[in-house]
């Protein structure tokens, strides 16, 4: 066998995404980043009717090229809420607006075995449109996401993504220090709501992309 990593993350994948469309996800595998990206534009967007698109904060997203490639695509009414040359203000208002949105784009720091995705946000905009809000959601998820069960999806989160992610955002917070979580209290933290999505409701409206990639944190 040429490549027997892969081969082991394609039979992982397939049975995920089995057990993720019994949870009823509408549920997609691809083979890399890019090939994510095209499951979006080509197989995912024409079968929507979508006018606004906006997302939630992700790093997998970004990693895809999905981030730059729509929003400048005229098309749509896109929502940015990652532009920084907009105001406190205005940032705040852009993310209320993302949740009134036909398409809401991100990732999940967390996707059991049994298919269940596991959140943790700081401000809430991100696991409140995987929640309820925009008319369809996609999120895109890389291998390395991939955990046997809640407690596994817990402990990746607290003790990496959250770390990490404080790290990357310049957060003034314990874990940027120790690598670790520290049940802070900090103004700083980014550990504020937790989501469990054990199925989808209406069934379909959220749409998995699993990649056969480490993506994202």
């Amino acid at each position: 066998m040429d490549n027997p990593i892969l081969n082991y993350w394609k039979l992982r994948l397939e049975s995920l995404k089995e057990t993720l469309e019994g949870n009823n996800f509408e549920v997609f595998i691809a083979d890399q980043p890019e090939a994510a990206k095209d499951v979006v534009l080509y197989e995912i967007l024409p079968k929507l009717t979508v006018k606004t698109i906006s997302w939630g904060g992700s790093v997998t997203h970004v990693e895809t090229g999905l981030y730059h490639q729509l929003k400048g695509d005229e098309r749509f009414k896109v929502i940015d809420t990652y532009d920084k040359s907009v105001s406190a203000e205005e940032h705040l208002e852009r993310r209320r607006q993302s949740l009134l949105t036909d398409l809401f784009i991100t990732g999940t720091n967390a996707v059991t075995e049994d298919g269940m995705l596991v959140n943790l946000d700081m401000i809430g905009n991100r696991v409140a449109g995987l929640t309820f809000g925009p008319k369809n959601v996609v999120v895109i998820v890389g291998r390395n996401k991939i955990v046997h069960g809640l407690e596994d999806a817990f402990l990746r989160v607290k003790e990496y993504a959250a770390p990490v992610n404080t790290m990357r955002l310049d957060k003034k917070t314990p874990c940027v220090k120790t690598g670790r979580c520290e049940d802070c209290k900090s103004p700083d933290r980014i550990c504020n709501t937790w989501t469990i999505t054990e199925k989808c409701f209406p069934k379909g409206r959220v749409k998995i992309v699993l990649v056969n990639a480490d993506m994202g944190f």
